[in-house]
């Protein structure tokens, strides 16, 4: 699961992942779901523990496939909002930020991740 979370000045929430799959690289907040967990759940919980901040799960913007140890993760990615929290990296995150535009071309992320941006209508608004 991942979560899509722009700012009021229409940054996106990233993350600098630490371990793998995507170590080093920038990527949407989430994870994996945990057994007897929804998905709506899996992806408050993994933006809370990767950028300290609480989200409301809004409707499902789209998913990827992407190849896995043992198989294909099947991701599935939520528009949120902001609820509370300071914004801190944590958990799987060596790194959290707010993004604009210009900052977004600089920056190493995961593959797939812009190309599906894009065709989501989901970049970075500023």
């Amino acid at each position: 699961m991942g979560a899509i979370v722009h700012d009021s000045d229409g940054r996106l929430l990233l993350v600098r992942r630490s371990n793998p799959p995507g170590e080093g690289m920038w990527s949407i907040p989430g994870g994996r779901v945990e057994s007897g967990e929804a998905d709506e759940a899996a992806v408050t919980r993994e933006v809370a523990e990767e950028t300290g901040l609480s989200v409301t799960v809004g409707r499902l913007v789209g998913s990827v496939e992407r190849p896995a140890p043992d198989g294909i993760f099947a991701i599935f990615d939520f528009e949120c909002q902001v609820t509370s929290g300071v914004l801190r990296a944590g958990d799987d995150a060596s790194d959290v930020a707010w993004v604009d535009s210009a900052t977004l071309a600089t920056l190493p992320t995961v593959d797939g991740l812009l190309g599906a941006l894009s065709d989501w209508n989901c970049l970075p608004r500023a």
